[in-house]
């Protein structure tokens, strides 16, 4: 699966482009790990170089907010040979609507 289609690139807006929106900052993609907690909510993205830079929320050990590039999720693997996926029925919604959710358990 390809995990950044043109489409995505189109839609994604420039890094820094939501920071004054705080947790109505929209959320435009998801990719998770199948086999663990692991999730990254991408906020927002841009080339840099022959890589891509994304900025989002990531679900793990921890919850916080960093950059992240696509060949670091490109390049994960488990002992099962897992890949990093894109959640394909993502719907775009806050942050804030992602954390709540995470709270209740629903992602």
């Amino acid at each position: 699966m390809k995990l950044l289609t043109k489409e995505l690139k189109k839609q994604l807006p420039k890094l820094n482009a939501q920071e004054n929106k705080g947790d109505e900052a929209i959320v435009y993609i998801k990719f998770f790990h199948p086999a663990s907690q692991w999730t990254w909510y991408v906020l927002e993205g841009e080339q840099k170089g022959t890589d891509y830079m994304f900025f989002g929320y990531v679900h793990g050990f921890e919850d916080e907010y960093g950059y992240f590039m696509l060949s670091e999720l490109e390049e994960v693997t488990d002992p099962f040979k897992l890949k990093i996926e894109r959640d394909l029925y993502f719907e775009q919604k806050s942050i804030r609507q992602v954390k709540e959710g995470l709270k209740k358990g629903e992602y």
